[in-house]
């Protein structure tokens, strides 16, 4: 995994924050999943994993640096940031991303 995407994983903004800051792609994939993807599956699973309340900074703090929530990478899960949200049960994440979208318009 590489550091931003363990970064993700910890749920680590300030550390995100620095490797975006020293030029890692805010698209950028591994395993499969972009920065946003992932940062949904982690979202996603720890409301699974602990029954605790959903929530969105990981996924807010990188659409905030310009992730894409309607593209999926080539050879990746196939489906968008969006997608994956929908298909998970992720409506914060929902929510933002077409709030987001809206403003953007």
């Amino acid at each position: 995994m590489t550091p931003a995407h363990q970064a993700v994983e910890d749920e680590d903004l300030p550390r995100l924050r620095e490797y975006l800051d020293g030029g890692v792609d805010v698209e950028e994939v591994d395993g499969g999943l972009t920065l946003l993807q992932h940062a949904i599956d982690v979202e996603i699973d720890g409301h699974v994993q602990t029954g605790g309340p959903l929530h969105v900074d990981v996924t807010a703090y990188l659409l905030a640096r310009g992730a894409d929530p309607y593209t999926s990478p080539v050879g990746g899960s196939g489906a968008s940031a969006l997608h994956m949200a929908q298909l998970g049960g992720h409506w914060l994440a929902v929510s933002l991303i077409e709030a987001f979208a809206q403003r953007r318009q």
